[in-house]
């Protein structure tokens, strides 16, 4: 996670070292058909030396290493959208990937795709395609494949995609990271390739949403040199969800699971989740979704992916991948006549489909109905391709915004994600909500991080003005309450243990289910894992406030010779409670109990 990159760069990490990491992992993962075109190490290493002292105040993406879909416009590099037969070299930056570079992202390469962003498979490229994160057995999901990879395997932070038809979503879901499309505009296009002008948006993959959320805001912004950005009132993150949140989820003729129990089981389980955290949902009819969904490529929006490559498509179709040109061919059969009668039944069915935000709040619906393999698109290009799309394909014909985030894994252990869908201008809301389930879905995500090669940093301690907050369970970085510190401003600081005087305890409470740390008489305890955090008075104020009993906050006498304050439970709480101190900290606790 960025938060943890950054607080190893505070320890005095040089970013050197994790570029080094990034080409390291490049080797390691050994898939050739991730990225089509590298940036020299040497070029990264130099971009990485060449940054100012350590301010993410000033920086937000400071050293943080990221990868672009190769429909994305670099300078000097070249851009072939997969057909190496169109390829070009740009002299210009893409605007977004520029604004990356200015918050301190250090570019690693470009990425493959599905051939002029056209498919939800990840296969239709002249190369390599890249290999499934989870099992390369299934698809890798398109067109945005690359990049999910690339961040599924922790070779970057983060990696921008595009987003048509789902192509920043069902990669996501399919390589288990956070898949977040904006709302159309709020991220300058200038500088991609389009697929379809009138509908495409940069997107972005990361392993915590809270990752694409700040890559999201580095390049949030209106450009005046492009004519489809806009300003759009998009807001901060919430501290909190809405009161009276209203969930809204797909009824049972709207759920379509292609005859897979196990991703249908996989959903109800992430419902669950999701209904704890937001109240019970109202179920909603997603007809006049389907309907608009089915005018993509099944109406004359396909000719529009036509006037986006119409000089190849007339002069050299032969460059094409053979199921591209298909796709993007049937475009022909359509007039200009049948151009705006698809407008005017757009029209009619946004009527409908808007309807839903008089009843709710946030849409939530699979990301894919059930993941299609290697072998089934090889047998049947079109049919496996088109039901990935089901729950995608309509939302931005719809001009809605989506965050696919990991929910529950189906029983094999393949992923089955979710998606949180909202008008225009709500990606805070999503996000707010988006990392509330990511957490609660119990999928641990450091696999999928940025490796932070090891440090041997100094005592880092609160700045001035700040009060250090030693934590010892749910709120312990990648775990369900985290994020209660992060939207407070805290800063992670150090791990390390408690003395030897403490006793730590299950409470019979939750979810999530909560541990009480005791201070125990000189050797009758252990020492428990901790992280230290800096927050803020005010938000130390509101964060003490919220504990629930029997927990409180006391002084820890820890390890390194500090004395933060911290969480420490009543004697009488612990009563009936299982005494798990022989693990020495939440995490070994939580993971054993899986493990069993």
């Amino acid at each position: 996670m960025i938060p943890h990159l950054h607080a190893a760069y505070a320890a005095g990490l040089d970013p050197r070292e994790v570029v080094s990491e990034c080409y390291r992992r490049l080797v390691t993962v050994d898939d050739p058909g991730i990225f089509l075109a590298l940036v020299p190490e040497a070029e990264a290493q130099a971009e990485a030396a060449a940054l100012p002292p350590f301010d993410p105040a000033a920086m937000p993406l400071w050293g943080v290493p990221f990868a672009v879909k190769d429909n994305i416009d670099v300078a000097g590099l070249p851009t072939t959208a997969a057909c190496p037969d169109f390829a070009y070299t740009p002299t210009e930056t893409a605007h977004a990937v520029a604004r990356l570079r200015a918050a301190g992202a250090i570019l690693i390469g470009k990425t493959n795709l599905d051939q002029f962003a056209t498919g939800l498979v990840g296969l239709r490229t002249p190369h390599p395609a890249p290999r499934n994160a989870i099992d390369p057995a299934y698809v890798p999901g398109g067109s945005s494949s690359g990049s999910a990879v690339a961040v599924a395997h922790g070779i970057v932070s983060f990696a921008l995609g595009t987003d048509t038809a789902g192509s920043g979503r069902v990669p996501a879901g399919l390589n288990n990271v956070v898949g977040l499309k904006p709302s159309l505009g709020a991220i300058s296009s200038r500088g991609m390739l389009p697929a379809c002008r009138t509908l495409d948006t940069l997107s972005v993959f990361a392993g915590t949403v809270a990752d694409a959320d700040a890559a999201f805001r580095a390049m949030l912004g209106p450009d005046a040199m492009d004519p489809w950005s806009r300003v759009l009132p998009v807001a901060p993150v919430p501290a909190g969800l809405p009161p009276g949140l209203r969930l809204g989820l797909p009824d049972a003729a709207s759920l379509r699971f292609g005859g897979d129990s196990l991703s249908e089981a996989a959903f109800a389980a992430s419902i669950a989740h999701l209904e704890t955290l937001a109240g019970a949902a109202a179920r909603v009819d997603l007809s006049p979704m389907f309907a608009v969904a089915a005018l993509l490529y099944d109406g004359p929006w396909v000719a529009e992916r036509y006037a986006a490559i119409r000089p190849v498509m007339e002069t050299r179709p032969g460059i094409l991948h053979p199921t591209t040109r298909a796709v993007i061919g049937a475009a022909e059969r359509y007039s200009a006549a049948d151009a705006f009668a698809g407008l005017y039944r757009l029209a009619d069915l946004r009527r409908d489909a808007d309807a839903v935000w008089e009843h709710v709040d946030v849409l939530a619906v699979p990301t894919y109905p059930r993941p299609q393999t290697c072998a089934a698109v090889a047998a049947d290009p079109i049919g496996p391709n088109s039901e990935l799309g089901t729950y995608t394909n309509f939302v931005n014909l719809l001009d809605w915004c989506a965050l696919a985030v990991p929910g529950r894994k189906r029983e094999d252990g393949f992923p089955a994600g979710i998606t949180l869908l909202a008008p225009r201008g709500s990606d805070g809301l999503l996000a707010a909500l988006g990392s509330r389930l990511h957490a609660a879905s119990a999928e641990r995500i450091g696999a999928s991080m940025m490796a932070v090669p090891a440090v041997e940093p100094g005592l880092v301690r609160a700045g001035p003005g700040e009060i250090e907050l030693a934590v010892v369970g749910a709120h312990l970085s990648g775990l369900p309450l985290n994020r209660e510190l992060i939207e407070r401003g805290a800063r992670y600081l150090r791990a390390v243990t408690t003395g030897p005087d403490y006793r730590l305890y299950a409470l019979p409470s939750g979810p999530p289910q909560r541990p009480g740390l005791l201070r125990v008489a000189n050797g009758e305890g252990g020492r428990i894992e901790t992280e230290v955090w800096a927050l803020p008075p005010a938000a130390f104020g509101e964060f003490v406030a919220a504990i629930p009993t029997p927990l409180g906050i006391g002084t820890l006498q820890l390890a390194d010779g500090t004395a933060p304050k911290g969480f420490l439970v009543e004697a009488a709480g612990v009563a009936g409670a299982d005494d798990i101190t022989q693990f020495g900290g939440w995490r070994s606790y939580v993971a054993g109990r899986a493990a069993a």
